[in-house]
């Protein structure tokens, strides 16, 4: 049986939980985006991770004792494995930018 891909993109698409100050449904609409330093960015970025693997944590708990479907668990550790991708990824990218300006010539 083969899968369509733009079905299953769709798919996920309706079960992804957006991240915080993402843009998403749950945004206000129209909202402009708070003015901050890239410290703040980075910052929030390393909460949101935070907290996205705290509940993935408690999810998983709730499971174990009875409380919880595992649709919940694999939701939750889904959004909490992308979210730490995603700052992962950024370390890495910032990583080789001050390798490349360490590498110019003065």
């Amino acid at each position: 049986m083969a899968i369509n891909p733009a079905d299953a993109s769709a798919a996920y698409r309706a079960h992804a939980t957006p991240m915080p100050g993402a843009g998403g449904p749950g945004d206000a609409a129209g909202a402009e985006p708070a003015a901050g330093t890239f410290m703040d960015m980075v910052r929030g970025a390393a909460r949101a991770t935070i907290d996205a693997n705290r509940e993935a944590e408690q999810v998983a708990a709730r499971a174990i004792a009875g409380r919880a479907e595992l649709t919940e668990v694999v939701s939750a550790m889904t959004h909490a494995e992308q979210t730490l991708t995603t700052v992962v990824r950024v370390r890495d990218r910032m990583i080789s930018a001050y390798q490349q300006v360490m590498r110019m010539p003065i």
